[in-house]
C-alpha cells in the first residue's frame, strides 16, 4: 500500500508540474503571478522566421596582427631595458625582424626574448652583410593556442553584439577551425543585423608616413595606403602625403582596440555624433607612450581599414580616454559603441552564406507539423484501441501524458522548438506506444502460461522492462551524439527525441504500472475489461 501511495504522489506531482509548464504557453500572464514558471516555448528559425548566417574568420590575418602587437611589446620592453632596436616586418606576416642599433644589443635582446617572451616566441640570430639581426616567430604550440583563443573570442564577441541587438534565443556556434554559424530567429531588420554582426570593428592606431610624397606609386615595405572613411577626415590635421583621399601608414599598428573597456555614443565640440572610448590600464599606458612619441606628428585612427580621423598630436594624452569622430548618424554611433564595447572582432569575418526564412513560411511549417502530429497520433490511438481494448485506452492516455511531458520539458529547459524538433515529436508518438506493446504482449504470454491477471501484469512489466530500457537507452545515446556534434536544426531534433524517450519510459514503466495496479485493486481484471489483453492474437 505504501508503494502505491508514493508512486501516486510522484505521478500527481509530475502531472501538476506538466500542466503548469504548459499553461504558460497559453496564458503568458501567469508568469506575473508565478515567476517560477518557465518561459513559453521558443520557436526556432524555421518556425518563427529570421536569418541564418555562416561566417568565415580570417585566422591568418588575426595571427599576423597579434604578431605585430607582440613586436610592439618586445620593442617597448627593449627600450625600457636600454636596447635601441629597429623593427621590421616581413611580407609573409609571420616573421618579425629586429635590428639592434648597437652590436652588443644582439645578446641583450636575445636574453630579453628568452626571459620575457620565451613561451610565446622563437628568436634566431641571423648574420648578413649589414650586420646581425634577430628573426622572431610564434612558437607552433603557442600559435595553435592563439588560434583557439581567437575563435573563442570571436564567438563571445558576436554573442555580446547579438545580445545587445536584442535577439531572443540566438544560436551561435563554431563550425570547424574558421567558420561560425549564427541563427537569429525573429529578426526583421536584416540589413542592420548583418552590419552589426559582420562589422569587424577592428580599431587600430597607426603612424603616418611623412617620407612618402604625393603621387608615389611604389610604397616602401611595411606601409600601405588607407582611404578616408569620409572626405571630412582630411580636416583633422596635415595631409601632406594625401594620395587621392587617403594616407600612407605603417601596416603594423602602434595600438589596437583590444584594450578598450568601454565605448559610449557622445557628441563632439561641433555637436556631431561621435564615440567616446576608454582604455584599460594597459591600453592607457600604451596610448600615453605612443602619443608622447608622436608629439607634433599625425596619428591615424583606423576602423575596419578606413581612416576615421588623423589628428596631429599636440601633447601627451594621459588617462586612457579618446574619441572617434566622423560623419556618423546617431544610430551609427550607437551601433559602433555596441561593437566596440562588446569587443572588436579579433579576426575579420565575411558572410559565406546567408539564408532568410520568412514568418509566413514558418507558419506554414507549424501548420504542417501540427497536421502530421495529429494524423499520426489519431492513427496510433485507433490501432491501440482496437488491438487492446480498455488497456489500449490506458496506453492512449499515457501517449497524451508523454507528449505533455515532452512539451513541458521543452519549456522547463529553455529549449527551442524547430521543424526537425516537430519530427522528433511525431517519432515520439510511435515510440511511446512501442513500450506498451511490449508490455501487453508479455502479459498475453504470461496469461497463456496460466498466471492470474494480477500476476501476469506484474510479470509482464518486470520482464519487458529490460528490453524497453535497452532499446530506449541506445536511442538516447544516439540523440546525445546528434546534440553534441550537430548544428541548430539537428540539435532541435536531438532535444525533442531525448525528451520524448525519457517521458515515454516514465509513463510506460512507472505510470502505466501504477494505473494497472490501482484499477486491478479496485475492480479486478475481468470486471474492468483488462482481460482483453490476455486474448489470443490480434
Amino acid at each position: 500500500m505504501s508503494s502505491l501511495r508514493w508512486r501516486s504522489c510522484v505521478t500527481v506531482l509530475a502531472a501538476f508540474l506538466c500542466a503548469a509548464c504548459i499553461s504558460v504557453n497559453f496564458f503568458p500572464t501567469l508568469r506575473e503571478t508565478a515567476p517560477w514558471l518557465p518561459d513559453p516555448i521558443h520557436l526556432g528559425l524555421d518556425l518563427r522566421g529570421g536569418i541564418n548566417l555562416t561566417l568565415g574568420a580570417d585566422m591568418d590575418q588575426a595571427v599576423s596582427q597579434s604578431l605585430s602587437l607582440m613586436g610592439q611589446d618586445i620593442r617597448s620592453s627593449a627600450n625600457d631595458a636600454g636596447i635601441r632596436t629597429r623593427l621590421l616586418r616581413h611580407g609573409d606576416g609571420r616573421t618579425l625582424e629586429f635590428v639592434p642599433l648597437k652590436h652588443e644589443g644582439i645578446e641583450q635582446l636575445s636574453n630579453l626574448l628568452r626571459d620575457r617572451f620565451g613561451q610565446m616566441a622563437d628568436g634566431s640570430v641571423i648574420s648578413s652583410g649589414a650586420g646581425e639581426k634577430i628573426l622572431v616567430t610564434f612558437r607552433p604550440e603557442w600559435e595553435k593556442q592563439l588560434r583557439e583563443r581567437i575563435m573563442d573570442q570571436t564567438v563571445r564577441t558576436l554573442r555580446g553584439r547579438i545580445d545587445a541587438f536584442g535577439v531572443a534565443e540566438p544560436d551561435i556556434r563554431r563550425q570547424g577551425d574558421d567558420q561560425i554559424q549564427i541563427q537569429l530567429p525573429g529578426v526583421t531588420d536584416t540589413a542592420r543585423a548583418l552590419q552589426l554582426i559582420g562589422r569587424t570593428a577592428q580599431l587600430t592606431f597607426h603612424r603616418v608616413r611623412y617620407d612618402v610624397s604625393s603621387g608615389t606609386t611604389l610604397l616602401p615595405p611595411g606601409t600601405a595606403w588607407y582611404p578616408y572613411a569620409t572626405e571630412s577626415g582630411s580636416r583633422n590635421g596635415s595631409v601632406r602625403n594625401d594620395l587621392s583621399g587617403g594616407l600612407v601608414l605603417d601596416k603594423a599598428p602602434l595600438l589596437s582596440g583590444q584594450d578598450i573597456v568601454d565605448a559610449r555614443p557622445a557628441f563632439d565640440e561641433r555637436n556631431q555624433p561621435c564615440v567616446s572610448i576608454q582604455f584599460s590600464a594597459r591600453g592607457a599606458d600604451q596610448f600615453e607612450r605612443v602619443t608622447e612619441e608622436l608629439i607634433h606628428q599625425q596619428f591615424a585612427i583606423v576602423l575596419d581599414g578606413t581612416i576615421q580621423s588623423a589628428p596631429v598630436i599636440q601633447q601627451k594624452i594621459s588617462g586612457g580616454k579618446a574619441s572617434i569622430t566622423g560623419s556618423f548618424t546617431t544610430e551609427e554611433a550607437q551601433d559602433l559603441a555596441v561593437v566596440l564595447r562588446s569587443g572588436s572582432l579579433p579576426a575579420e569575418v565575411t558572410v559565406l552564406e546567408e539564408r532568410t526564412v520568412g514568418p509566413s513560411l514558418g507558419a506554414d511549417s507549424i501548420r504542417a507539423g501540427l497536421v502530421a502530429g495529429a494524423v499520426g497520433a489519431l492513427g496510433v490511438m485507433a490501432i491501440m484501441q482496437v488491438s487492446y481494448g480498455l488497456a489500449g485506452l490506458l496506453a492512449n492516455i499515457m501517449l497524451v501524458f508523454t507528449i505533455s511531458l515532452l512539451f513541458a520539458g521543452l519549456g522547463l529547459f529553455g529549449a527551442t522548438l524547430t521543424l526537425p524538433g516537430i519530427a522528433g515529436i511525431v517519432l515520439t508518438i510511435g515510440m511511446s506506444v512501442d513500450a506498451n506493446v511490449l508490455i501487453f504482449e508479455r502479459i498475453r504470454e504470461e496469461t497463456g502460461r496460466g498466471l492470474t491477471m494480477p500476476a501476469a501484469i506484474s510479470a509482464g512489466f518486470r520482464e519487458a522492462q529490460s528490453s524497453i530500457l535497452d532499446s530506449n537507452l541506445t536511442t538516447l545515446l544516439t540523440a546525445a551524439v546528434l546534440y553534441q556534434f550537430g548544428t541548430g536544426p539537428v540539435r532541435g531534433f536531438a532535444v525533442t527525441l531525448a525528451l520524448g524517450i525519457l517521458a515515454s519510459m516514465f509513463t510506460a514503466i512507472f505510470v502505466s504500472h501504477l494505473l494497472f495496479d490501482v484499477w486491478i485493486r479496485k475492480n479486478g481484471a475481468e470486471r474492468c475489461g483488462l482481460a482483453h489483453v490476455a486474448g489470443t492474437s490480434r
